[in-house]
């Protein structure tokens, strides 16, 4: 590919992107943004009607070709199927981000064994088996980029969420792990972690005391991340404009792990 300097370095005219859990939330805000630098992408989740939604107001929006699959992350042969159907389709696969997640929270003797395996499933292993399915391709075309979300309690704790930190914690380190199995081939795979942005997952708790104290009191701003706020990163660490990083964790927080 055409290798691009200065503020062309961050176009992604024909590249492919592959987003999980891309029709909503951060996922469609990060697909969004792909697109308006000009990558056709793919919104991977298991609601097609939600998917197929999102996808056409992403080509309306902005021009691009727009793919929604309904496919689990947790499904080994779904996800293997996903990947064919993406290159099948583009010819290439060269950003993959890594967004479906689930939260649960609860003190550790209230919460179920099923509820913390049912998250660790999704944001751990619907990081891997992804990731899993993609990385042959982008080694036989000799470049990508790989783009995991995790979170601000990827790096701090905060009580009663001991799932989603412990499965946070571990996207984290399978970054710094992969980014130097696949440095080699010319992948990059780096890392984003979001602090409270006020997403579907989110709003249960936004009015919360809770909230108001150790969430949105604890970052530096102040406020609840705006969805667009995400996008500025997603486009750098998909585009040539990220060609030497590597194992970067990147958090977006709004000072929240600067404290």
């Amino acid at each position: 590919m055409e290798k691009l300097a200065g503020i062309n370095s961050f176009k992604l005219t024909d590249r492919v992107a592959i987003i999980t859990g891309g029709s909503k939330g951060l996922g469609f805000a990060m697909a969004e943004g792909l697109a308006s630098a000009g990558a056709r992408v793919a919104l991977v989740n298991r609601n097609q009607k939600e998917g197929e939604e999102a996808a056409t107001r992403i080509a309306n929006e902005y021009g691009t070709d727009c793919l929604a699959i309904s496919a689990d992350v947790r499904d080994e042969k779904a996800m293997a199927e996903m990947a064919r159907q993406v290159q099948g389709t583009w010819g290439q696969i060269d950003i993959l981000i890594n967004n479906a997640g689930i939260n649960v929270r609860g003190a550790i003797d209230v919460l179920a064994q099923s509820e913390f395996q049912n998250v660790m499933d999704v944001n751990v292993l619907g990081t891997w088996l992804p990731t899993r399915a993609v990385v042959p391709m982008m080694k036989a075309q000799g470049s990508g980029k790989v783009i995991n979300i995790a979170s601000a309690l990827g790096l701090v704790g905060l009580e009663d969420r001991t799932p989603y930190a412990s499965s946070k914690g571990a996207v984290v380190q399978m970054t710094r792990a992969l980014s130097l199995e696949l440095a080699p081939h010319n992948i990059q795979v780096n890392a984003i972690c979001p602090g409270p942005f006020l997403t579907e997952m989110n709003i249960p708790i936004a009015e919360s005391e809770q909230a108001k104290k150790f969430i949105v009191g604890a970052t530096a701003l102040g406020r609840w991340g705006k969805l667009e706020e995400i996008q500025g990163v997603a486009i750098l660490l998909a585009s040539p404009a990220s060609d030497y990083m590597v194992g970067s964790i990147i958090s977006v927080d709004g000072g929240w792990t600067a404290r």
